[in-house]
């Protein structure tokens, strides 16, 4: 092989040595400059972020249509042609999601008044920095929960909702007040009369974990770590009461948490991949691969089931759009739906197949158990998810 020749005499700025490349061979440091347009820097950008060129060209088709392809490529060695397994499955991921989230999300920002919710009231209060503000947003909120408890037309079944929410607010203002040292807000006798009814002429469940304050208290646990496990125990309620109120409140209390479930779902399945490729280790025992061999096995996997999911999105948008202008082209998108939805299972038998070179017997069981353990492990992660995103 013959050397690589001087770059036209150059040194390496950084170390001084001298340059035969595109990169110093002493320290790794580029020839090229970072003192450029800004066109070009955007350029760098975008390929910094997703390495856009020919390998998008050499990676997706084989992804999506050759099972295992691109799996064999990374184990014999030939890597540089394509876009790397993670950042692959990572901007996929966070593609597949965010058009999902679209897709069943309620956008309005807000309350259906457009005054925050019980939750962000909670938060705002939890922020605030004087005993005075503190007051100042408890008397705001307090206001406005009550005139909405007071307004005409209003259903009886989500007074109860309203006052929990109201009892929640001064809950946590009392617990500001008290880290801030100051005196706390006291209950106005007129809400219950003195009677234990509250306006809305149900008895007050001062029994009820809604009604009583939250507190965590573990030990072991740094204080700034329980304040915020009882900032979000006390969200999770404010979300549960108003999703029992009903009506507008119920409904704000879903977007909430649906929006909450989106912001933790990518955080969710990165903890899974791992997981993934543990369970493909210990399936798979005998077969003398690197546990590293099965995470890329896991981030490919992952990386097709998400770009098979934005797909399915992108479809349904289109799908929802042509359908009342061209109904039978509408209808070949759900034809085109439903191969990619039988694709699926398909192509992870067959890339477990061609990966693993088991017989099909063996093959087709240790797929069947795989996919089962996995399945309920990641139930398990959604359903943590979900309770963080109540808590939200």
């Amino acid at each position: 092989m013959n050397e690589l020749k001087p770059s036209l005499g150059l040194m390496c700025a950084n170390c001084g040595a001298e340059l035969k490349g595109e990169f110093c061979h002493a320290c790794g440091q580029s020839i090229k400059s970072v003192i450029k347009p800004v066109s070009h820097m955007l350029e760098d950008a975008g390929d910094l972020f997703f390495h856009l060129d020919e390998r998008i060209v050499h990676t997706l088709p084989p992804l999506y249509t050759k099972p295992g392809f691109l799996t064999l490529e990374y184990f014999a060695g030939r890597r540089v042609r394509y876009i790397a397994p993670f950042r692959l499955m990572f901007v996929f991921c966070l593609l597949a999601f965010f058009f999902v989230h679209l897709a069943i999300s309620d956008t309005r920002i807000g309350g259906a008044d457009g005054k925050p919710a019980a939750s962000d009231d909670i938060a705002a209060i939890r922020q605030a920095t004087t005993p005075e503000r503190v007051r100042e947003l408890y008397e705001e909120q307090h206001r406005d929960l009550t005139e909405a408890m007071e307004a005409p037309g209003l259903p009886a079944a989500a007074k109860p909702g309203l006052d929990a929410a109201r009892d929640l607010v001064r809950e946590s203002a009392n617990r500001r007040l008290a880290e801030l040292k100051a005196e706390p807000i006291a209950a106005d006798p007129a809400e219950d009369g003195g009677t234990g009814e509250n306006p809305s002429g149900k008895v007050r469940r001062h029994n009820s974990w809604f009604s009583q304050p939250t507190v965590v208290d573990i030990a072991w646990l740094p204080d700034a770590v329980t304040r915020r496990l009882a900032v979000g125990i006390a969200h999770m309620k404010a979300n549960i009461v108003q999703m029992q109120a009903g009506g507008p409140q119920k409904e704000e209390a879903l977007r909430r948490v649906i929006e909450g479930f989106f912001s933790v779902i990518p955080q969710t399945l990165l903890v899974m991949i791992p997981v993934f490729a543990l369970i493909l280790k210990l399936f798979y025992a005998f077969r003398r691969r690197l546990y590293m061999e099965h995470v890329i096995v896991a981030l490919h996997s992952h990386a097709f089931l998400f770009i098979s999911l934005l797909g399915l999105m992108i479809l349904a948008f289109a799908k929802e759009a042509i359908r009342p202008h061209a109904p039978f082209a509408a209808s070949v998108i759900s034809l085109v739906q439903a191969a990619m939805w039988v694709w699926m299972p398909i192509y992870l038998l067959l890339m477990q197949k061609r990966v693993y070179r088991q017989g099909w017997p063996m093959t087709l069981l240790k797929y069947w158990l795989i996919g089962s353990v996995y399945f309920w492990l990641v139930l398990f992660a959604l359903s943590v998810a979900a309770l963080i995103a109540a808590a939200h």
